[in-house]
């Protein structure tokens, strides 16, 4: 169990991606111990509503520029690859029969932590991934914990707290921004901000 290498997995639509992910991504790293973390655009995920998202390609090119100087953070294009809707599930299957020289720690949003036994099979989730969830300004830690205790309780597993400050950016928000014209500069990185720009998106 030793020397399995610990990958962390951060799903999402990266619609667009920006400073928040980053951060998460990098304090999860640092908390434990990761040795790669995967950045994987989701095609279809079942909870979103689907005309905000734009093209495959420029999601994947912004995180592809947002990584591009952090050698441990790595795109994967897996779930964009595969088509239809998206389920972690899916993911985590695959995963877990073709890299069994890896343990896979997935990355929860606080409030995706609520919707968890929502999801397609909730348990093989957490049989097949450690998960390790992030804490959200609109939930307060107490809340957090005690879901994280009633999931450890029912499911026997170990999901465990990212020991960091809420983040208060939101990609909702980010586009919102753009289209009222107001200035993205602080919320995502310069290169996704040029990109952003360059291609005309999230105007309308």
């Amino acid at each position: 169990m030793e020397n399995l290498k610990k990958i962390g997995i951060m799903g999402g639509t990266f619609n667009p991606i920006h400073n928040g992910h980053l951060a998460l991504a990098a304090r999860a790293y640092e908390q434990f111990k990761l040795d790669q973390i995967l950045f994987m655009p989701s095609k279809n995920p079942p909870h979103k509503e689907l005309k905000t998202i734009i093209s495959d390609k420029h999601r994947v090119d912004m995180v592809s520029l947002a990584i591009s100087d952090i050698p441990d953070f790595v795109l994967s294009t897996l779930e964009l690859e595969r088509g239809g809707t998206t389920y972690t599930v899916d993911t985590l299957d695959y995963l877990t029969k073709t890299e069994k020289d890896k343990m896979f720690y997935f990355i929860l949003g606080a409030d995706s932590l609520f919707e968890l036994e929502d999801w397609l099979e909730p348990a093989r989730i957490m049989e097949m991934a450690k998960i390790i969830v992030a804490s959200r300004n609109t939930l307060s830690n107490e809340n957090i914990t005690e879901r994280i205790q009633y999931l450890n309780s029912t499911y026997n597993t170990n999901i465990e707290l990212i020991e960091m400050p809420p983040i208060d950016i939101s990609s909702r928000h980010i586009r919102e921004c753009i289209k009222n014209h107001h200035s993205i500069c602080n919320y995502v990185p310069k290169p996704v901000e040029d990109y952003i720009y360059e291609n005309n998106l999230y105007r309308t």
